[in-house]
This record gives structure tokens, sequence and C-alpha cells, in this order.
């Protein structure tokens, strides 16, 4: 019998002006019982219905996962060569790690926890997943795969994002049909491309129609091999405790 691929939809950008567009996605994947992993920077989080929306969604069957704190490219104010980089993606740990206990402070103002991380531009630096381990995170997803922090395994996989249609649907139907680990990321912002919606949606029901076991980007009770049990990802703290 050969391997069973598995199959992650991440969403970014969600924010008040893509709020209609992440709620029809969400609703499609509803109905086909696919969970979304929903990728939040808190210090761009904007309170109001996208976050109520969020809330809601996590309380279901969809993973949150940290995606950073603010999106500062330079968030160390180092030299012009590194200015165009990713928040994670040159950190050392020291400094990385100042950002993520900013970063889960600001989740915990916002009624929300998470032990998955996922950086921006999926660029994690060593010092990051040094912090990373540090601070007790679980499961960092980067563009090369999802590792398991605790024991150090990793699955790979990478990033797949809509480019061009065609080959991107031939490249989602290769992994689920190798049995793979197909990671389809979709950026809120691209949905308003035409044909971005529907070519992921074509890509989810490929995946499916080769039988991909459906997971997210969490360490409670996933299909990533992971058996990890701290706070699951996308757990919503209740504050009247």
């Amino acid at each position: 019998m050969g391997m069973v691929a598995t199959l992650v939809v991440s969403l970014s950008g969600i924010g008040p002006s893509t709020l209609a567009r992440c709620a029809d996605l969400a609703d499609e994947l509803d109905r086909r019982r696919v969970p979304l992993s929903l990728l939040l920077a808190p210090r761009k989080a904007v309170p109001g219905a996208a976050l109520d929306w969020v809330r809601a969604r996590v309380r279901g069957a969809d993973a949150l996962v940290l995606h950073g704190f603010d999106h500062d490219a330079d968030p160390c104010r180092r030299p012009v060569s590194l200015r165009r980089r990713a928040e994670f993606s040159a950190l050392p740990a020291h400094e990385a790690g100042l950002r993520l206990v900013a970063a889960r402070a600001a989740l915990h103002r916002l009624g929300l926890a998470t032990d998955a991380f996922a950086p921006p531009s999926w660029l994690a630096s060593p010092g990051t997943l040094v912090a990373l381990r540090r601070h007790r995170f679980a499961l960092c997803a980067d563009m090369a795969g999802v590792r398991d922090l605790r024991t150090g395994d990793v699955r790979p996989g990478r990033v797949r994002m809509v480019t061009d249609h065609w080959s991107y649907l031939a490249g989602v139907a290769r992994a689920a049909r190798r049995g793979g680990f197909v990671r389809i990321g979709v950026d809120a912002a691209d949905l308003d491309r035409i044909g971005v919606r529907d070519a992921v949606l074509e890509a989810v029901d490929l995946a499916l129609h080769h039988e991909a076991v459906v997971g997210s980007y969490s360490s409670a009770d996933s299909p990533l091999g992971s058996t990890m049990n701290s706070v699951p990802s996308g757990a919503v703290l209740d504050r009247t405790r």
C-alpha cells in the first residue's frame, strides 16, 4: 500500500478589507470538511469583525498559527543590506525571542493562544528556531516543511502558492498522487486576482480526489505525525476564569 498524502491549507492576510473573501473561502472548505490554518500577526490584527471571525473559526476546527509579530522587515534596525528580509529571516536567537515574547503577549490580549509558528514569507533564521524551542513552541512551518520543535523531526513539503494556474495544479496533483505533503498557502489579498480562488479550490479537490488526509498546523491531534500535547494551536483563552 502506498503512502497517503496529507493536505494542509493556510490563510494569511486576514483583515477588514479581505474578510468577505476569507469567509467565502472558509465556507467552501467547510463544505469539503477541510480545516484552515489561520496565520495571524497580532500587532497587525485589527479589532472588529475580522478578529471576531478568527476567534469563531478557531473555536471550531481551524488552527491558529502565530505569523510573526508585526512583519517589520528591519526589526533590529540593522544595515541597509538586511532591510528587505522578512521579519524572522535573519534574527539571532535573543532578538527573535524578544519578538516572540511580545507576540505571545499581544495574542493573549486578543484572547488567543497558540504553540504553532509560521514566519513571514515562510523564512525562519537558525536563531529563530533556537528561540522557538526556548519559548516552548511545538511546531514551526517554514518554506521547506514542518518542524516538530520538540523531537527535531521534519516533514518535508514546500508551500504552494498560486502562480501559473496549470503548473500549480499539476504540482499539487503530483504531490498528492505520490502520497506527499500538500501544503496550500493562500494570501487573502490574492483572492481578488482573477482565477486564484478557483485554482485553490481545484487544488484542494485534486488532493481530496487522491484521498489525502486533511490536517492543520496544529500540535494537537494532527496527521502531521506529531503526538505533542501542549496548548492546542487555535486555543481561545477563557478569560472568565
